[in-house]
């Protein structure tokens, strides 16, 4: 068995003193070369201070979209519970999450969070990162239509801010101009301490930051894009130039492809009645158990789960922490794990040529 962790014992981010440390990429070729370091530590686990704020991120965000879904509220505040206790302090969440359920309208995970928020007393001590345009009655990034959405994700968080909003999917009939200045003026009002971005093309994602750094604007400190071992290329080649002109953390989804990265999924029938299941297939049909044989060879080296080795790389990479949800409480360790799990040089590798061409 090899030996690979600094320590287990993850406790809550403390108000006490840690330990500054630089970390220079290995390869200046990598995706981690443009991302920006990790600048802490705490029981073992990198942490990353957020651009442009004093914000402290765990490395792993959890994932909201199974909240008022696959999770009911008792069991959405069990899995925040434990997340919490376990060190975790960034809640990922959207006000569209989870319209795609039949006789949901979107706001559902929010409502659960602010129900847990107001429950426990604790909004200071965990940061809530939610998104806008593509809540059915609130779809795209006009002005009004932000500003409208926003205060109605405030409601349901039971909260008067939010640590992190992100711009969900580009609205392409709003100049990324305009979006910046709105995005600006919901962190001059006190609503929003940092923006982030997603689902934005590269074109768009560069032309924002270029506006908002040449107008004295808030610039995105944070981008949410698709990586993860079975979605490379595009982030490695097209996003993670414009992460190294324009610094923000990165925090990568589907950290566990839907899934299918757990390794639970080893053949069609095993993707049967699970709700993920479509999504999950695709890999399945691509090719992607490849991949999945040699995370299963190399979590058994470690004696820890696929998914943890699945997040240690992705983490590996330079990612500041990748987003992964859960639907029973018993399936977080396995992503908390990952925080300080180090994978060797020959595991990365193997790793990388498994999952060449995704």
């Amino acid at each position: 068995m090899k030996s690979h962790h600094r320590t287990r014992q993850i406790r809550p981010l403390p108000d006490c003193n840690c330990l500054a440390i630089v970390i220079a990429p290995a390869d200046p070729a990598s995706p981690a070369a443009f991302l920006p370091a990790p600048t802490t530590t705490y029981q073992g686990a990198l942490l990353t201070i957020l651009p442009g704020t004093d914000l402290e991120i765990f490395p792993l965000n959890l994932g909201g979209n199974p909240f008022g879904w696959t999770a009911d509220e008792a069991t959405t505040h069990a899995i925040l519970d434990a997340f919490v206790d376990a060190g975790g302090n960034v809640i990922d969440t959207a006000d569209s999450y989870s319209a795609w359920v039949d006789g949901h309208v979107g706001g559902e995970s929010e409502a659960l969070i602010g129900s847990w928020l107001s429950a426990r007393g604790n909004r200071d001590q965990v940061l809530v990162a939610t998104k806008v345009a593509k809540k059915p009655d609130r779809m795209g990034l006009a002005h009004d239509n932000v500003v409208a959405a926003l205060d109605e994700s405030l409601a349901r968080l039971h909260t008067d801010h939010v640590d992190l909003y992100y711009g969900h999917f580009d609205d392409e009939t709003v100049p990324v101009q305009d979006q910046a200045q709105t995005f600006h003026s919901l962190v001059e009002d006190g609503k929003v301490r940092a923006v982030g971005l997603s689902n934005y093309s590269p074109d768009r994602l560069r032309a924002w930051c270029e506006f908002a750094s040449r107008e004295g604007l808030t610039l995105p400190a944070a981008l949410q894009p698709r990586y993860h071992l079975l979605a490379r290329q595009t982030y490695e080649s097209d996003y993670a130039p414009i992460v190294a002109d324009f610094p923000m953390a990165v925090f990568s989804y589907p950290a566990l492809a839907s899934g299918f990265l757990t390794g639970k999924y080893r053949s069609a029938t095993d993707l049967e009645g699970r709700a993920r299941g479509g999504a999950a297939g695709r890999y399945l049909e691509a090719g992607g158990l490849r991949v999945v044989d040699v995370l299963v060879r190399i979590s058994s080296a470690y004696a820890v789960a696929p998914a943890t080795v699945a997040l240690a790389w992705v983490l590996a990479k330079g990612v500041s922490a990748p987003i992964a949800s859960v639907s029973r409480v018993d399936q977080l360790p396995a992503l908390m794990a990952a925080a300080t799990l180090q994978l060797s040089s020959e595991d990365l590798a193997a790793l990388d040529e498994a999952s060449l061409g995704f």
